[in-house]
Order: structure tokens, then C-alpha cells, then sequence
């Protein structure tokens, strides 16, 4: 980490060894507009606990947070793992302002990736939501792109291993969506299995390729108290932008983990889980 990460008393870094890949899990206990029950919530000391919401990102879909999701629902937190269309913060960033405003009770939102961004936007203006947790995110500020915050600093090499394909758009324009290809592991998921790997290309969502030149019109880690998770080994966000995101923002607490490629919540869902759980107990 650099010098001035390393300074701050409230981070820390974690040595993670090995890979532990999330086995399946179903969202359970949901109801209606996502209304918590004592029983469902748990309870978080004499407090009922928050609703956590997880946010996924690019070339990924809500099932790349199945461990994170069955560990927090084993301490009694009640989850919702958020669709994130992935058409870029016009259509992104109110889809999730909605899903937010269907919780009742405090939330704890948690982003993963291009999903960052996304509750970077969303959030904004959200009374109900205590507390933002990036997993190896994007944290941008107002009036800042990804293509600007993925290249400045280099090591990313996810964009060459993407493949671009057509669609035709509701009014009758032609955009780009990009997909992880096959060849995709090394940028994007080093460190679990190659079987895990397949599944998770199989069934990734694509994302608009105009996400990157959306810029950003909201920062609600300006108000919202923030957590944030370095991958140490991730080759689709820099390391270095990472860090650099994280202390402007002036995060509460980063944890490091120096073996972690850039899905840190599939290859370390308990460093994930219990970061999580730090916002929760300080903020809810």
C-alpha cells in the first residue's frame, strides 16, 4: 500500500491465502416491497439489523454474491443481491434509487466493480442508507467517467479480452455491449478455479460499452460514511486506482487482501462478509 494508506490508523491489510470459491445460494425471506420481519433481520445488539443490498458489476450478475449472501444471511442479515441493468448510469443509477427506496429500515449498500459507480450515483439524497462498501470498486466523484479512472493508472488488462457485439437499441440505434471472453480468466478471476470460471463466463451479464463515458452527477460517499476492499491482484481495476479512490473518499476502514484478483467476493467471501459486517455495526 502507499505511504499515505499505511499512516491511517482506521485501515488495515489482511494476508489472504488460498481461494475459496462461493458455493450456490437463494435469496430467502423476501417479501413484497422487500419489507423485514424481526425474525428475518435478526437482530444487530437490541437493534434490529440493516438490510444489506449488493450490487454487481460488469460481465457478472447478481449470483457472483451467492457466498457473500449465505454468510450474511447465516448472522441474520437480511439480503437482496440488486440486477444491475448495466446500461450506464442514466438507466443504472435510478433502477438501484428504486430498489432502495423499497427497503424499509437502514441499508448497508455494497458494490462490487462498474457497480460503484452505480451507488456512488444512487445513493445520493437516500436517508435510509447508513453505510457504502466497495468491493474492489469504482468510487468516482462528480463529473468523472470510468474510462477516465480505469486508465489513470496503468495495469488494467480486462478492455483486450473483452469482445464487442451489436444490439439494437429501443429507438432504432445501434450500441455495443462487451462480453469476458473465454480467454478472460487471468484479467478477471485468477484466482478461482477454471470450472468457476467457465460458469461465471457462461453466465455473465454484458455491459454498454458507453458506461465508461457517463459522467458521474451524484458522490454520496461525500455524506455516507464508506468502506472499501483493495484486490491486490487485480488486473481489471488497478490496485493503485483502487487505493487512490479509497483515500480521496477518506474511507473509514480498507482492507487490503494482496492475493485477491478482481472478484473478491467469490475468491474471499469471508474478508467480504466481515467488511461488511464492520459498516454495519458501526453506521446501523
Amino acid at each position: 500500500m502507499s505511504s499515505d494508506l499505511t499512516r491511517r490508523p482506521t485501515r488495515r491489510t489482511v494476508l489472504a491465502t488460498g481461494a475459496a470459491v462461493a458455493g450456490a445460494a437463494t435469496l430467502t425471506g423476501l417479501t413484497g416491497p422487500f419489507a423485514r420481519t424481526a425474525s428475518a433481520a435478526g437482530r444487530h445488539t437490541s437493534e434490529a439489523k440493516p438490510t444489506v443490498v449488493l450490487v454487481h458489476g460488469g460481465y457478472a450478475d447478481s449470483s457472483c454474491w451467492n457466498g457473500v449472501v449465505q454468510k450474511l444471511q447465516g448472522k441474520g442479515y437480511t439480503t437482496i443481491a440488486g440486477s444491475n441493468p448495466l446500461r450506464g448510469i442514466p438507466t443504472d443509477a435510478p433502477y438501484i434509487a428504486s430498489l432502495l427506496d423499497s427497503v424499509s429500515g437502514p441499508v448497508v449498500l455494497v458494490a462490487h466493480s462498474m457497480g460503484g459507480t452505480v451507488i456512488t450515483n444512487a445513493a445520493a439524497g437516500k436517508s435510509n442508507v447508513k453505510a457504502l462498501v466497495y468491493i474492489a470498486a469504482f468510487v468516482p466523484d462528480v463529473g468523472e467517467t470510468q474510462g477516465e479512472l480505469i486508465d489513470k493508472f496503468p495495469g488494467s488488462e480486462v478492455l483486450p479480452v473483452s469482445v464487442p457485439v451489436s444490439y439494437r437499441k429501443p429507438d432504432g440505434t445501434t450500441g455495443t455491449d462487451l462480453y469476458l471472453s473465454k480467454d478472460g480468466q487471468a484479467a478477471f478471476a485468477a484466482d478461482i478455479p477454471a470450472a468457476a470460471f467457465r460458469v461465471l463466463q457462461a453466465t455473465q451479464r454484458p455491459f454498454d460499452a458507453d458506461s465508461f463515458t457517463y459522467p458521474t452527477r451524484a458522490a454520496a460517499w461525500r455524506t455516507i460514511p464508506s468502506w472499501g476492499l483493495v484486490a491486490g491482484q487485480d488486473k481489471a481495476i488497478p490496485p493503485a486506482a483502487e487505493r487512490w479512490m479509497y483515500s480521496r473518499a477518506n474511507f473509514r476502514e480498507v482492507v487490503e487482501v494482496p492475493t485477491s484478483s478482481h472478484v473478491a467476493m467469490i475468491s474471499h467471501p469471508d474478508i467480504t462478509t466481515r467488511l461488511i459486517e464492520d459498516a454495519a455495526r458501526a453506521t446501523c
